[in-house]
């Protein structure tokens, strides 16, 4: 039996075109490039290059479309956060206001200054009108410092000045009127120590040392003018003081009181200790006995003694021999002279070759003479004068050959010399008034001797070293 005419014609058929296809020639642009049935290994390494092209193009250009739309359902907190204050109405626009500071030159008036900041002379003269203003403001020295407070369209708001170093006043302008409050400054008090020893004079001494003009007058005239000449002090004096210093914002603006005090002169040291007593400050010694006497030893301060108290001295008008029961200090025409001490005014006129004369009756049969005056103070006979008061100026009037002070003291009738007379002492402080000075002063005390157990050491290592050399060369 014959197989299936239809099933062997088929396969003829088939056999047929296969044979054709591998026959028929390929188009130039046929990317089969002659493809036989099997692939080369080109044909497979350009599949893969284009399997693993189309795999990285799949995964990377998803990432560039948009982004899914749903959200997560994750957990959320808000916070509340506190918001800036709104501007009151009108706040906004309201001009800002600063201060300016302008520093005085020189020979600047006022005036200038005012009209610099170009604030009007009407408006300095209402400032001027507040009170204390026009003292304090008419004064201004070189170096002092006036604030202005200036609004942006150039009105005066507010203006500050120094009254004193330890007082600022205040001025408020605005909506027609003038206000002013004084203010008071704080500041810091610090104590300081310095030695010294008189080489030229005293004030060049001090000065060196550290001690203003102020200072050097409150030593020599209120704590030792009592006990000491200094127009007899010598080279080789020493002073050694403790006093306060005024400080603000880290910078000295003064110095303050002076709180203890030594002076050795002759061999013999002098201490004066500050206290307050009563409800008023004074000076006292180691003992608490007040240094203030009854009686000033120099009625002019920084004089210098050009006669002394002789009882046989020839006359240098008259050339005769004749007591000079006095002390002559020479000065200036016009240097004020003191009273001794307080007293009565019991004669104010001319005396014969005395010129121009005042008479001072203290009491308990003591008084004191001043002649040759230029003129009088103001006071009149039989008013009471206090001690240290202006009586006089001096001058050369009468049997005088130049400008001095001629000054006797004088103890029920009887001339004594002025520099040496023996002065009542004043009483001491007792019971629980010596115990508290004691406790206040015993830290001024236990400064000033530090500094001057330091000054005995560094003169003594001084007198050492002078004194090697010379004794390397006697060896």
């Amino acid at each position: 039996m014959k197989p299936s005419g239809t099933g062997h014609d088929r396969r003829e058929r088939l056999k047929q075109l296969r044979e054709a296809a591998l026959h028929r020639p390929v188009p130039a642009n046929d990317y089969t490039h002659g493809f036989t049935g099997r692939w080369s290994r080109r044909q497979w390494a350009q599949a893969s290059l284009l399997a693993t092209m189309a795999a990285l193009t799949a995964a990377i250009v998803p990432g560039f479309g948009d982004r899914p739309t749903t959200r997560s359902h994750s957990a959320q907190m808000s916070m509340a956060l506190p918001l800036p204050p709104m501007p009151a109405p009108g706040e906004a626009s309201a001009p800002q206001q600063q201060w300016q500071t302008v520093e005085i030159r020189k020979g600047q008036t006022l005036g200038a200054v005012f009209q610099q900041m170009g604030v009007p002379a009407t408006t300095m003269h209402r400032i001027l009108e507040q009170p204390g203003a026009e003292q304090a403001l008419t004064r201004l020295r070189p170096g002092a410092r006036l604030d202005f407070e200036i609004s942006a369209d150039g009105e005066l708001r507010g203006f500050r000045y120094l009254r004193d170093r330890d007082h600022q006043v205040e001025v408020t302008l605005a909506d027609g009127e003038v206000r002013q409050r004084t203010i008071e400054l704080p500041r810091e008090i610090r104590s300081r120590a310095i030695t010294g020893e008189i080489g030229t004079s005293l004030y060049a001494a001090a000065r060196k040392a550290g001690l203003s003009p102020a200072a050097i007058a409150t030593m020599t005239d209120e704590i030792f003018q009592y006990d000491i000449d200094f127009t007899t002090s010598q080279k080789g004096d020493r002073f050694s003081v403790v006093y306060d210093e005024v400080w603000r914002d880290g910078e000295r603006i003064g110095t303050g009181e002076i709180q203890a005090a030594t002076f050795t002169t002759g061999g013999k040291t002098y201490t004066g200790l500050r206290f307050e007593h009563d409800g008023k400050a004074g000076y006292f010694d180691l003992e608490g006995r007040p240094l203030k006497k009854a009686f000033i030893r120099m009625p002019i301060p920084y004089a210098r003694v050009t006669s002394g108290f002789n009882p046989s001295r020839k006359h240098p008008v008259l050339g005769t021999t004749r007591a000079h029961r006095g002390v002559d200090y020479g000065a200036r025409t016009g240097t004020p002279i003191m009273a001794a001490g307080d007293a009565r005014v019991s004669f104010v006129g001319w005396q014969r070759g005395y010129g121009r004369t005042v008479i001072l009756d203290h009491g308990k049969g003591h008084t004191t003479l001043y002649a040759h005056m230029s003129r009088f103070g103001n006071f009149k006979r039989g008013q009471r004068v206090k001690q240290g008061q202006t009586i006089g100026y001096v001058g050369s009037s009468g049997l005088a050959t130049g400008p001095h002070l001629h000054y006797e003291f004088r103890v029920n009738g009887v001339h004594k010399n002025p520099l040496a007379v023996t002065l009542p002492p004043p009483e001491p402080l007792k019971g629980q008034a010596l115990v508290a000075f004691r406790a206040a002063t015993a830290p001024t005390l236990a400064r000033l001797q530090q500094v001057e157990d330091r000054a005995n050491r560094a003169s003594a290592i001084a007198r050492t070293e002078d004194a090697a050399p010379a004794s390397d060369s006697k060896a």
